[in-house]
């Protein structure tokens, strides 16, 4: 069986097996040739486990560090591919002592990275859609969406086969009923984004009748917001007139402290004089009453 991929340079396409999950045993595996050499293989108990120069030869060394494995699956993705990368890829497979054959025609186009013009970034909590090429829907295409590996979307040309998230692969459960597609276009949006949403998606349209399919990568980065307002359940009219009678009160809370204060020192001042009078006073009717006995004292004498 062959297939024709088609992909834009940058682009990180990935060569799909039919195996849904690689079962613990050593006589099953899976390997990759690119142009008659190996670049890598997996087996049933993760023994053998590797890519390019690391698997036993070390030959080749083309895509060093940037062929990804599913040890699943045993798909096997080419990170930011190169025009050097275009070639023949055969899928060799052993399955439950069933061995079959697949080769993948890869054909990488020159121009400004793929993945490079599809890169979203996003707040958490924001709406964001993946656009497709709407012009390349045929009777025959389908439109299938990855992430991280993952099927998460698929449209055919009969609406009531297309599905999402967890109709598509039982147990995917990350995007429950945030995923819409467009059945018209196959355009992916993803509503109330998480962090955990950020990755790798990939579009695969595949044609039935002429055994080809081509790649679309969109790299998605959600962040968290630096400001979050609680919702308090009220409205900006009612938080603003709340804002205004704080701001009222404050005023009058300051002006009785500025009173309270202005009375007090005045009531000091008040006491103070009561006071220094007062003594004063004392002072007048003590020297008065000296006087009055030295005048006694001398009439005394007088006499």
């Amino acid at each position: 069986m062959k297939t024709s991929v088609s992909v834009m340079e940058g682009d990180s396409p990935t060569l799909r097996t039919a195996v849904t999950g690689l079962q613990n045993d050593k006589s099953n595996f899976i390997k990759w040739y690119f142009n008659g050499i190996r670049v890598a293989q997996i087996n049933g108990d993760l023994s053998m486990f590797c890519t390019d120069v690391k698997c036993p030869g070390g030959y080749n060394e083309r895509f060093r560090d940037r062929l990804k494995m599913n040890n699943q699956t045993g798909s096997l993705t080419i990170m930011n591919i190169r025009i050097t990368d275009s070639g023949y890829y055969l899928l060799h497979t052993l399955i439950n002592k069933t061995e079959e054959e697949k080769t993948f025609t890869v054909s990488v186009q020159t121009g400004v990275s793929a993945a490079e013009m599809k890169i979203k970034s996003m707040i958490e909590g924001d709406s964001v859609t993946l656009h497709t090429d709407d012009s390349v829907k045929q009777g025959d295409v389908v439109m299938t969406w990855y992430f991280n590996d993952t099927r998460i979307a698929e449209m055919k040309e009969d609406p009531s086969k297309s599905c999402t998230d967890v109709t598509c692969d039982e147990g995917a459960e990350r995007f429950r009923d945030r995923l819409k597609i467009d059945h018209q276009t196959g355009d992916l949006t993803i509503t109330n984004t998480r962090t955990t949403d950020s990755g790798l998606y990939q579009l695969e349209i595949s044609s039935s009748i002429s055994s080809s399919f081509s790649v679309k990568s969109f790299s998605v980065n959600v962040s968290v917001s630096d400001i979050k307002t609680p919702d308090s359940g009220l409205s900006s009219a009612a938080v603003a007139g709340i804002c205004v009678a704080v701001v009222v009160l404050v005023v009058a809370v300051t002006a009785d402290v500025i009173y309270y204060r202005c009375k007090s020192s005045r009531l000091r001042g008040q006491n103070d004089v009561e006071m220094q009078n007062n003594v004063q006073d004392v002072k007048e009717q003590q020297i008065n009453l000296m006087n009055g006995a030295g005048q006694e004292k001398r009439d005394d004498a007088t006499e």
